[in-house]
């Protein structure tokens, strides 16, 4: 077993691809805990983490032994990618028909192309972690439940998970230009409900 540690998961994948089960307990273990953490990170709930966390890799396990697996070389973010649409179907199917939970004064960022690149002060990495200390970690954290689904995805990514820009887009399967803006919207909707923080959070 000590050999199989020092392979790439490119190599495990193959070898657990060619009929090895001891190449995928590797992997379990060497991802396993990235994995649960990020899901950890979003959804509060063990129980329904760890459903999530074990059809992540069933569906990882499925995946591969079908020869569906293609990402060489991006094995882990591949990981996050299967455990994210996961838990996006789990929160669709459990959401309440007919609410909308997200403000209508939020601003998206989706549809935007921002040359993020370019202006240092968007790019800035202090400007967020500067207004999330200005409040409690209570109040952010209720707040932040508040944001739109793909802005939520990134403040938790980025500041529950400790990521980086580029890691948060390979998870997300989006560029670090859109996980940039992404996140800079974020901060203007949390600023929003800072200011109004009352109103907010008694809602």
């Amino acid at each position: 077993m000590n050999n199989y540690v020092k392979l790439t998961d490119e190599q495990l994948v193959r070898m657990y691809g060619e009929g090895d089960f001891h190449a995928f307990d590797v992997l379990l273990e060497r991802h396993q805990d990235k994995v649960f953490n990020y899901i950890r990170a979003i959804i509060s709930d063990y129980e329904l983490a760890n459903d999530v966390f074990q059809d992540t890799f069933v569906k990882v396990i499925m995946a591969i032994r079908n020869g569906h697996y293609n990402e060489s070389g991006q094995f882990g973010a591949w990981l996050l990618r299967v455990a994210r649409n996961l838990m996006l179907d789990k929160f669709r199917s459990l959401r309440t028909p007919g609410r909308n939970v997200m403000s209508h004064e939020m601003v998206d960022s989706d549809g935007d192309v921002l040359d993020l690149f370019n202006n240092k002060d968007l790019c800035e990495p202090n400007i967020e972690s500067r207004m999330l200390v200005e409040q409690s970690y209570d109040d952010v954290r209720m707040m932040i439940e508040r944001l739109p689904e793909a802005q939520r995805e990134v403040v938790r990514m980025r500041y529950f998970e400790d990521m980086s820009f580029k890691e948060i887009a390979q998870a997300t399967g989006v560029s670090i230009n859109t996980s940039l803006g992404r996140m800079r919207y974020a901060i203007i909707n949390l600023r929003r409900m800072a200011t109004h923080r009352d109103l907010y959070l008694s809602a």
